[in-house]
């Protein structure tokens, strides 16, 4: 059975595309692309149809990650019976999220950097507001690889 991962932040144009594409790229790297999918959404509706902010594009392009494919939108209520894992990347998402989600779903929410231990830091800075697309990055690949090992050691 295939798992299927829901990345979420805000306006879906930093944060949550550049982890979606940066997930996407290791799961065809570890060859899981049969067993694992991923999507992105954002939780306000301010920049649904647009494409990944330059910022986001552009340190992707440094990796060689393709993020082509892939647009804000807004998430559904049927999102949440829909995704096995629900990853917000602050705790303001996580706090819309449980929200919007039916109580049954709440268990699939998590933050995204939770999976990382010792971490002085829980929440993925939104570069948008910091312009340290780097740094978001960086915060992200280790969840990301940690992430994929907890997923395919289940």
């Amino acid at each position: 059975m295939t798992k299927k991962v829901l990345i979420v932040c805000l306006g879906n144009i930093c944060r949550s595309p550049m982890a979606e594409a940066m997930l996407r790229h290791r799961i065809e790297e570890r060859g899981l692309s049969d067993e694992i999918e991923v999507s992105s959404r954002a939780t306000s509706n301010w920049n649904v149809g647009q494409a990944p902010h330059a910022g986001t594009r552009k340190k992707l392009a440094e990796y060689q990650i393709d993020d082509s494919g892939i647009f804000s939108e807004q998430i559904k209520s049927e999102d949440f019976e829909t995704y096995d894992v629900i990853l917000g990347m602050d705790k303001q998402n996580i706090k819309d999220l449980k929200r919007m989600a039916p109580l049954q779903t709440h268990d699939k929410i998590h933050l995204y950097l939770s999976v990382l231990d010792n971490q002085s830091v829980s929440e993925v800075p939104d570069p948008y507001y910091t312009g340290d697309f780097d740094e978001t990055y960086q915060l992200l690949d280790k969840a990301t690889n940690r992430w994929l090992d907890e997923w395919e050691n289940e």
